[in-house]
């Protein structure tokens, strides 16, 4: 580290100019790159995914649909309604993308009083028809009195990434603000205040133009808008607090190339630490193999390790010139050190151990209550803000023509795929008692079969009606239900909405033994796969991360107890927080409509917070060793380190909040629910744990806390 300080202070010039060059040429990738992501990531090479293929290529399903909402006010008349929509059509007339447009006037049920809709197939996945989606917002046009809307998953994944980008502008405008005002107060100077905004706006730059780069063999997300920013921003400016404020305190007595030199060194080992912890914490969502979180993993782990990068390399060279300068423009005095508020703060801890660290953790069971609580959910329509038109339609079309009972949330796609045809009487027979099984099940509410559909009750009635010669009649029945050695069944379930007992009742069913291969679908099934995978993946991602963690601490500290106390620690103040968010947002307070937890939350905070809070273990404890070594006086030393980081563990916590809570201002719903997620943990553990705990169990455990399998007596003895 001391040969890297001194390389960039002779080379600072060569190091900016190879910076510059990097923004500018991976600044223009970073532009193209919201053109380049597409869906909500929840896509998953399941049973879920086999069943939509053979829907689509053995039945004839579309691949996406665009369903078009027609609305009426009172005021016009039923004729001038359904001229609009004839001539809405006679216009698509001309719109060959689609494979098959429906119009209302073409099926039953789809024109109500003031109420229809149309529907537009295609053969393309959802995200790939934007340029269809222009062509068509082109054609149609509300008039005064009449409205017309487009709305299903097409609409709903390119509204999801505009409402993205303009949460990203919004939060921006937001945090980056109130990060400067924060930034002054901690450094007293605007010079210094003002470049760790511009290391962070340089990481994100550079982070989101190599992320481009990754879009010609990963499907990206939507999510990695909001992602890179809420990540890159906190962590960068975290590490040129750390970074600057080193620098000030050794400009006090050296020349500006030993104060780079030993900025370097010191905060430059404690960056490396911190950036590793984060790295590994995200490196844990590699295990579950959904696209988001995959996303999350590229997004995140590249910019933590370009947020290190500069904040070792092109920090360094600009203080290098900035040189004593760095103090110019002063525009609030900095406290002394033995009279500051952080000094008898820590003095208060010293006194008061027992007591303080009780204190701190009652308030973290306390907040721990609600958790059991929580109910997950998988982002649907409802993450697009309230006020979007294609939110307001689907809502719109539910409502008025899709029968509560058998709405998509309850429904599950079988395909029973059997040797030879279906009509053979042996196929037929196993498909019947299959049938008859499902329509007995207490949690199915209504079975969708050749039976329903013509009323027969009989199975050897059905039997001989199916295996007669081209009745016209006929042919639509088969044509739906049928295909040679594939039956296709629709149930609808009774468990309600996003149910454990849905997940669960297709899990089953999945796993027993018919007769014939089965093939399940379906939302419910969906959940369920997703759910199962991030189950089953999750826990060899948190052993990644607490093995690593405990390894990576021990290493930097020489410490046994330490580790693991950083550990537990951070679990607690983590299920704290997700109680908190679990009390605002699914209990509805502080004004808030209630609403289940989105099932990135837990997984996300959990990687992205465990790692950044070690951020502030890495940069407490290490200044506490510091004074340690010199003093071998425990108490001491942790009082000195306490009242030399607490001002930066704040500020720096102050920065993450602000940075990330201000994505609570955003409309898209987890998006909102994982920046108030971020913000509250960062809160928790930068006051309580980082501030109380820590310092009160470090005084409680003493010269104990140094015990490294008995090399802290050997050293002391030494000293």
């Amino acid at each position: 580290m001391e040969k890297l300080g001194v390389f960039i202070y002779r080379n600072k010039k060569w190091v900016l100019l190879i910076w510059i060059a990097a923004i500018l040429f991976f600044g223009l990738f970073a532009l193209k790159l919201p053109t380049v992501l597409s869906g909500n990531g929840f896509e998953y090479k399941g049973e879920y995914n086999q069943t939509r293929k053979l829907l689509e290529k053995d039945f004839g399903h579309p691949t996406s649909s665009i369903i078009i909402v027609f609305e009426r006010k009172r005021a016009i008349s039923k004729e001038e309604f359904n001229q609009f929509i004839e001539d809405t059509f006679n216009r698509l007339n001309n719109f060959d993308s689609a494979r098959d447009i429906t119009s209302p006037f073409d099926r039953k049920g789809m024109i109500k009083e003031n109420y229809a809709y149309g529907l537009l197939s295609f053969n393309q996945k959802a995200e790939n028809l934007g340029e269809e989606i222009t062509k068509l917002k082109k054609i149609l046009r509300s008039q005064q009195g009449l409205k017309v809307t487009l709305t299903g998953e097409p609409i709903i994944v390119q509204d999801l990434n505009t409402a993205s980008q303009e949460d990203l502008a919004k939060a921006e405008m937001i945090g980056l603000p109130i990060a400067l005002v924060v930034l002054i107060f901690a450094f007293g100077g605007l010079v210094a205040a003002t470049l760790p905004i511009i290391i962070g706006v340089v990481s994100i730059l550079i982070t989101m133009g190599t992320v481009y780069f990754f879009s010609y063999r990963v499907d990206l997300t939507i999510f990695i808008l909001n992602i890179v920013p809420m990540i890159g921003l906190a962590l960068s400016i975290d590490f040129a607090l750390l970074f600057i404020n080193r620098y000030k305190e050794e400009l006090q007595n050296h020349t500006i190339e030993e104060a780079v030199n030993i900025t370097v060194s010191t905060a430059g080992k404690s960056i490396i630490f911190s950036g590793l912890c984060v790295f590994i914490g995200l490196s844990g969502l590699w295990f579950i193999k959904i696209d988001i979180f995959q996303n999350v993993a590229l997004g995140g782990m590249l910019v933590v390790l370009i947020s290190a990068l500069s904040a070792l390399t092109f920090l360094p060279a600009l203080l290098s010139i900035i040189g004593k300068r760095i103090n110019k423009f002063s525009l609030l005095p900095i406290a002394e050190r033995d009279n500051s508020i952080w000094h008898s703060f820590a003095k208060l801890v010293m006194k008061h151990p027992i007591l303080m660290a009780v204190l701190a953790l009652a308030v973290l069971l306390a907040g721990l209550i609600p958790v059991k609580q929580m109910v997950l959910a998988i982002p649907g329509t409802d993450s697009l803000p309230a006020n979007y038109p294609s939110r307001l339609a689907m809502e719109t079309f539910q409502d008025q023509f899709i029968d509560k009972e058998k709405r998509d949330e309850k429904k599950v796609t079988i395909i029973l795929k059997t040797n030879g045809s279906v009509t053979n009487r042996n196929n037929f027979n196993k498909i019947s008692s299959i049938i008859h099984m499902l329509e007995k099940d207490k949690l199915v509410n209504t079975v969708y079969s050749p039976y329903s559909a013509t009323g027969i009750v009989e199975e050897e009635q059905l039997y001989r009606f199916l295996n007669q010669g081209n009745i016209p009649k006929l042919a639509p029945l088969r044509d739906y239900f049928i295909r040679d050695n594939k039956m296709l069944i629709e149930v609808y379930l009774n468990t309600g909405e996003h149910s454990a007992k849905a997940r669960a009742w297709v899990k089953d069913w999945s796993q027993k033994k018919l007769g014939v291969q089965t093939f399940i679908g379906g939302p419910i099934k969906f959940e369920q796969e997703i759910f199962a995978e991030i189950f089953h993946k999750a826990p060899y991602g948190l052993l990644l991360i607490f093995l690593s963690t405990l390894l990576i601490l021990m290493a930097a500290f020489r410490s046994v107890l330490i580790p693991f106390k950083a550990i537990l620690m951070n679990v607690l103040s983590l299920g704290c927080t997700f109680g908190i968010v679990v009390w605002i947002f699914q209990k509805g307070h502080f004004g808030m409509e209630p609403v289940d937890i989105a099932l990135i939350l837990p997984v996300f905070v959990f990687t992205l917070v465990f790692g950044l809070s070690m951020d502030y273990e890495v940069f407490l404890i290490s200044r506490i060793q510091e004074f340690y070594l010199q003093s071998g006086d425990n108490t001491l030393a942790t009082v000195s380190g306490l009242t030399l980081t607490s001002k930066i563990i704040t500020s720096a916590a102050a920065i993450m909040i602000v940075v990330t809570g201000a994505f609570a201002f955003t409309g898209v719903m987890p998006v909102k629910q994982l920046g108030v997620g971020i913000a509250i943990a960062i809160f928790i553990d930068a006051t309580i744990v980082r501030m109380v705990l820590v310092p009160a169990l470090m005084r409680l455990l003493g010269d104990w806390n140094w015990w490294f399998f008995g090399f802290q007596f050997k050293r002391k003895l030494q000293r």
